[in-house]
């Protein structure tokens, strides 16, 4: 019965212990908008090749489709897409066999003359962020007007700098090039700097930010990535639980001394001079013989 316990608690320990490989979409070139036409690369950056992670989008035209499902050719966790169109617009992200997901990023792409490009992952705190507004034919280093959800920012030549960005500097942005015109929007998101106990914070944009009709992942497998950085965390503790418990059960196994008889002596005392003197007259009393006394007359 032990045995069961122990072969029980193990393999419950083993699940425990079990976490699942994560991973990171990347794109390049790194902008959250391009020109119809252009090629982009994006890869999933993986731990283990093993988990077969796959670039996967939502778009205007199509819902939850993987690399090579009729877009883009397939390369392992990486996916190339030489000529992208205005529809393939959407929220691309990595997602495992098992149906896990990675961060996601959205992308914008355009048929207009004008586009402004802006990181394509959010900017840590207290880092620099350069904004480039860019033509789709040379010369693209124009005086260009950048502005931040509706209101200008500033004009200058081609591209401008936030040095040291925080919460505030988050927004929609946008760029305009007099005689060629104006930029989609694209949301700039600002994360705080790591901690060994925070959670990754999330990388997808707000909705005014995505195409009308692109969605991002499911939201089901949210809680999902929660459960699994929680058991990740439980790994550390695993190999102590372990040990525990084959020492507490090899602790409760062992042979014990509690059975052997008990032999119990009582030693009497020697009597004392009273009762010893006291048991002398009682003797003599039982020696008494009965006397019969005889009268003569």
């Amino acid at each position: 019965m032990e045995g069961t316990s122990l072969l029980w608690l193990l393999s419950l320990t083993s699940l425990l212990c079990h976490t699942t490989e994560e991973a990171s979409l990347t794109a390049s070139p790194s902008s959250s908008q391009m020109f119809e036409g252009d090629s982009v690369s994006l890869g999933c950056e993986e731990d283990d090749g093993s988990a077969g992670w796959r670039p996967t989008r939502n778009t205007t035209k199509q819902q939850k489709t993987r690399c090579g499902d009729g877009w883009g050719i397939s390369e392992g966790s990486s996916c190339n897409i030489s000529y992208i169109f205005t529809w393939e617009s959407g929220t691309y992200w990595c997602e495992s066999g098992e149906g896990e997901t990675s961060n996601s990023i959205n992308i914008t792409v355009t048929g207009g003359a004008v586009i402004l490009q802006s990181p394509v992952l959010p900017v840590m705190e207290g880092h620099d962020v350069t904004l480039h507004c860019k033509t789709k034919t040379p010369p693209s280093n124009l005086p260009a007007a950048f502005y931040k959800d509706g209101s200008l920012i500033t004009e200058t030549t081609g591209h401008m700098t936030i040095h040291h960005v925080d919460k505030s500097d988050e927004g929609l942005y946008s760029c305009d090039i007099r005689g060629h015109g104006e930029s989609p929007p694209s949301w700039i998101t600002v994360t705080g700097k790591p901690t060994t106990s925070s959670a990754p914070t999330s990388t997808l944009a707000p909705p005014t930010s995505a195409p009308p009709s692109a969605s991002a992942p499911p939201s089901a497998s949210v809680p999902l990535q929660v459960v699994f950085r929680l058991l990740y965390h439980l790994v550390v503790f695993c190999p102590y639980f372990i040990s525990t418990v084959i020492m507490v059960s090899l602790y409760r196994q062992r042979p014990t001394g509690n059975d052997r008889p008990v032999s119990i002596s009582v030693a009497t005392a020697p009597p004392t001079q009273a009762e010893q003197r006291l048991a002398e007259d009682s003797n003599d009393s039982d020696d008494v013989v009965a006397v019969t006394t005889e009268h003569h007359f």
